[in-house]
């Protein structure tokens, strides 16, 4: 895909972004043989490829799901200011 100087200048006004205009054809430039390079990937037949979620096919070890410290909750609670039921009571912030 050729894209000319008026297509990079739309674009950079798009994007918010100034784009010189000593460089503006070899901006063009680059940008079209992107889009030529995603045009040569989506004529590819991907059917019988799986997708993945990661390339690498790594696996995320995870540790066991287990409880490693005490129940501190009455401790904690008789220090606090103010506690009901269990639950911290804390000032009202939003009307």
């Amino acid at each position: 895909m050729n894209l000319d100087d008026n297509d990079i200048r739309k674009l950079a006004t798009l994007a918010r972004i100034n784009v010189d205009n000593s460089i503006i054809e070899d901006v063009a430039h680059k940008i079209s043989d992107i889009l030529d390079m995603i045009d040569q990937m989506q004529a590819l037949d991907t059917s019988a490829v799986e997708p993945m979620a990661n390339p690498l096919d790594a696996i995320q070890p995870l540790r066991p799901d287990q409880v490693t410290e005490p129940n501190q909750r009455e401790a904690f609670q008789a220090i606090a200011p103010a506690t009901e039921n269990g639950l911290y009571l804390v000032p009202k912030v939003i009307d």
